[in-house]
C-alpha cells in the first residue's frame, strides 16, 4: 500500500477570524480599505465617525482599528490616546502609519500598513484614470470630481435603486462617475454648496436629503447655546438622537444626559420622578430620592412625549423653566438647578397650545428653537444609505448579510408607517429569517402585519 503524502493528508489550515474596525467620514476610503482588508481575509466592520466607532469598539473590541486622519466629531490625538487606554490589546493606526503615544507594535500591523498602501494606491489610480468634467465659467478651474460612489446615491447607469445594498458590505463596487451625471454643466458654487451640506451631516443622523441636511444643521446651530429646543416629529423618526447631538455637541457634553418618557411613566409617579420626594411624603416613601431634574445639575434633560403631561405638572414644570429652582414633594427648601432643556413630542403641540390641551406659556417657553424629525417617507431616498447602516450594525456579532435586488425593491415599496425604528426592526427580523444564507431575500422581509 503506497503512502499516502503529506501535502494530502493534511487537512487546510484553518485561519482564526480577525476584525478590524475601519473609522472613516470619507466612504470611499472605508471602501477601499475595507475590500483590501476582505481579501486579506480580515472581516470588517466601518464607522462614519470617532463616537460611532467607540460605540462599536465597546460591543466587541476588535483586533485592530484603522482611523482616518481627520474625524467629524472628536480630536484625532485625544481619540487615539483614549482608545489606547481603553482598548490596550487592539492594534491601533492611522491613515497617516501613526499610532497612539506609546502604542505597543501588534502582530498585524505590517499587514495593516500594506493594506493601507494598496488601498492609497489603488485611490492614487483611481483618481488619476477618472474622466473629468469641465466648464467654462470665466475664471473658475474645471471641476474634477472624486471617482467614487457619492454618498446617497443608488441609481446609475442602467441599474436598479437596489444595487448599492445589494453587494457585501465593504465590497460595493466602484462606479465610474461620467456614468451617474448628467452632461449638464454643474456650477463650481453650487457642487461647494452641496459639499458644504454633505459635511455638516451629523454622524448619527443617516441621509443625505434635504430634509435630514436640515435637521443636521439646526443640531449644529443651536447646540452650543442654552436655549430650549423642542423637537417635533413622528413616533420612530429619531428625536431622541436628535436630542443625544444636541447634548453631544454642547458645552455640557462631560455632564450628565437624562432622559425620562413623560408617556411612559403613570401620572401619580410622575411628578416625584421629575422634582424627587423627602421621606415620607406619601405612603411608601421611606426614604428621600432626588428627581431626575436635580440629577441632570449641570448636564441636559430631555423630556420626551412632553405632549403627554398633565396640565397639573405642566405649571409646576413651567416654574421650574422660568426660575431653575424647584420643590421636591414634602419639602420646604428649594433647590437651584442648572440644567439645559429638551423637549420631543409627535403631537402638533402648537395646536394643542391653541386648544388648552396645552400650557400655551409652557409651549412658548420650550419652543424657542423647533427641531423637525421628518418621517421616513418624507426622505425616500436615503433608505439605501439606512439599510447600508442597519445592515452593518446588525453584523457586528453576526457575518454582515447582503440585501439583493428583490428584498430591496420590496422595502422601497413599503410606507413605513414606523418610519426609521420600523425600517431598523424589520431588517433585525430579515437577518434572523434568513438563517444561515448570506443574504436576505424578498422572502425574508416580514412588515408584521403593517401591509400598505
Amino acid at each position: 500500500m503506497q503512502p499516502v503524502p503529506y501535502t494530502q493528508a493534511q487537512p487546510a489550515p484553518r485561519l482564526r477570524s480577525r476584525t478590524a474596525l475601519v473609522a472613516s467620514a470619507d466612504r470611499c476610503f472605508r471602501q477601499r480599505l475595507s475590500e483590501t482588508l476582505t481579501g486579506l481575509r480580515w472581516q470588517v466592520r466601518e464607522a462614519e465617525s470617532g463616537a460611532e466607532a467607540w460605540t462599536a469598539a465597546e460591543i466587541a473590541a476588535p483586533e485592530a482599528i484603522i482611523v482616518d486622519s481627520w474625524l467629524p466629531d472628536l480630536d484625532l490625538s485625544e481619540f487615539l490616546e483614549d482608545f489606547r487606554e481603553k482598548f490596550p490589546q487592539t492594534d491601533l493606526v492611522t491613515a497617516s502609519g501613526l499610532t497612539a503615544k506609546e502604542s505597543p507594535r501588534g502582530p498585524y500591523r505590517q499587514e495593516l500598513l500594506h493594506a493601507l498602501r494598496r488601498s492609497q494606491e489603488a485611490d492614487t489610480a483611481a483618481w488619476n484614470t477618472a474622466p473629468q468634467l469641465e466648464e467654462v465659467t470665466g475664471d473658475r478651474a474645471p471641476i474634477r470630481p472624486r471617482p467614487a460612489v457619492l454618498p446617497g446615491v443608488a441609481a446609475f447607469a442602467g441599474q436598479p435603486l437596489s444595487t448599492a445594498v445589494s453587494q457585501p458590505a465593504g465590497q460595493f463596487p466602484a462606479i465610474p462617475l461620467a456614468g451617474m451625471l448628467k452632461t449638464v454643466p454643474i456650477r463650481a458654487e453650487v457642487a461647494a454648496e452641496n459639499d458644504a451640506r454633505l459635511a455638516d451631516r451629523l454622524p448619527e443622523l443617516i441621509g443625505n436629503g434635504p430634509a435630514m441636511l436640515e435637521v443636521s444643521r439646526r443640531v449644529r446651530l443651536v447646540a452650543p447655546r442654552m436655549t430650549p429646543v423642542l423637537i417635533e416629529g413622528p413616533t420612530g423618526s429619531g428625536k431622541e438622537l436628535v436630542a443625544e447631538a444636541l447634548h453631544r455637541l454642547s458645552s455640557r457634553s462631560k455632564k450628565p444626559f437624562v432622559a425620562i418618557n413623560c408617556a411612559a411613566i403613570p401620572e401619580a409617579l410622575l411628578e416625584a420622578e421629575l422634582f424627587g420626594h423627602t421621606r415620607g411624603a406619601f405612603t411608601g416613601a421611606v426614604q428621600g430620592r432626588v428627581g431626575r431634574i436635580e440629577s441632570a445639575d449641570g448636564g441636559t434633560l430631555f423630556l420626551d412625549e412632553i405632549g403627554e403631561m398633565p396640565l397639573a405638572l405642566q405649571s409646576k414644570l413651567l416654574r421650574f423653566v422660568e426660575c431653575s429652582e424647584l420643590q421636591r414633594i414634602g419639602g420646604n427648601e428649594t433647590v437651584k438647578v442648572d440644567v439645559r432643556i429638551l423637549a420631543a413630542t409627535h403631537r402638533p403641540l402648537a395646536e394643542h397650545a391653541k386648544k388648552g390641551t396645552f400650557r400655551a406659556d409652557l409651549y412658548y417657553r420650550l419652543a424657542v428653537f423647533l427641531i423637525r424629525t421628518p418621517g421616513l417617507m418624507e426622505h425616500a431616498q436615503d433608505l439605501t444609505l439606512l439599510v447600508d447602516h442597519f445592515i452593518q450594525k446588525l453584523g457586528r456579532d453576526t457575518p454582515v448579510k447582503r440585501v439583493n435586488a428583490a428584498a430591496m425593491e420590496k422595502l422601497a415599496g413599503h410606507d413605513w408607517p414606523g418610519n426609521v425604528r420600523e425600517l431598523e426592526h424589520v431588517l433585525e427580523r430579515a437577518t434572523i429569517l434568513a438563517g444561515e444564507s448570506a443574504q436576505v431575500t424578498a422572502s425574508d422581509i416580514d412588515f408584521g402585519g403593517m401591509v400598505n
